[in-house]
């Protein structure tokens, strides 16, 4: 046999018994079926009027909106967001904003993320995280909590809410402010 000819039929051989050898693993072939991560929908500087009845009750503003269409829909807000929300004179009520919000739409849960501002009345309160819980009609927050108003400054370990935010306590409540006699 010439030598091109037992090079050829050395590199058919190798070439079949590489082929015959091949098996998929399931955990590669299923890492290339992955869904795709990116949203089905996405905007920029948003704003959502919310009402009831024909009056406006909140507005949220973004300056982005991912929407995800996955076994457990969500939108999300990579750029933070700001929501004011109306008395029914549409006076400003409560404020919050945030860097990072998310909104899972099926379980009815909304979480802010980053820096979160709420203003209400005379008070500002200044956490890293908080969650609304749309069922429960509750907002809450389980991290360092920080409460200021005319009265003095008040930290906390979260804090548990109305969604209207008329009612809150904070936890493990310390720092200085006045009290009335």
């Amino acid at each position: 046999m010439k030598p091109f000819g037992c090079i050829l039929l050395l590199f058919l051989f190798v070439c079949l018994i590489s082929l015959s050898s091949c098996e998929n693993d399931i955990k590669v072939v299923n890492d290339f079926n992955v869904k795709d991560t990116l949203p089905v929908e996405s905007a920029k500087n948003v704003e959502m009027i919310y009402s009831d009845s024909g009056k406006i009750q909140f507005k949220l503003t973004s300056p982005q909106l991912n929407r995800y269409k996955t076994e457990d829909p969500y939108d999300e807000f990579p750029k933070g967001l700001t929501i004011i929300a109306y008395d029914s004179l549409m006076r400003v009520k409560t404020s919050l904003r945030a860097n990072y919000a998310i909104t899972w739409n099926s379980r009815k849960l909304m979480e802010a993320r980053n820096d979160v501002v709420i203003i209400s009345k005379d008070e500002i309160i200044n956490t890293e995280h908080i969650v609304w819980d749309q069922r429960r009609r509750v907002i809450f927050s389980d991290v360092f909590v920080k409460r200021t108003n005319k009265d003095g400054v008040m930290y906390g370990d979260g804090f548990d809410a109305d969604e209207t935010f008329n009612k809150y306590s904070i936890r493990n409540p310390r720092g200085t402010f006045s009290v009335q006699q």
